[in-house]
């Protein structure tokens, strides 16, 4: 996917396009986690959109939920959503500084 360790280091207009590209991606990690929390709040918890979207972008990002749970297949859900919050995060985060990371090192290894 990114130049070999020894090709030249990628121009700067290049590298922001794949910095925006990488952004664009972890932008749709987080919209589709997002998505997934708010429907599955919506559809077995019956919170209103509104509410399933302020407990979805809160589990989301760590600080936990905001409504009580209340049934069984609501407290499955929210674990399970809480446990893929945790690798979304890390991925979106992981595929947003990839390029930077990628080109620190590449950069360190020219001669």
């Amino acid at each position: 996917m990114y130049e070999h360790r020894k090709s030249p280091l990628l121009p700067r207009p290049a590298f922001y396009a794949r910095l925006a590209r990488n952004a664009l991606l972890a932008l749709a990690i987080v919209a589709v986690s997002l998505g997934i929390g708010m429907a599955g709040y919506h559809g077995l918890e019956r919170l209103p959109w509104l509410d399933a979207f302020e407990n979805a972008a809160m589990i989301l990002s760590g600080m936990g939920p905001v409504a009580a749970i209340q049934t069984s297949a609501g407290k499955f859900f929210a674990g399970c959503y809480a446990l893929f919050s945790g690798l979304a995060f890390i991925t979106a985060i992981s595929v947003l500084f990839a390029p930077v990371f990628h080109r620190f090192i590449h950069k360190f290894h020219l001669e």
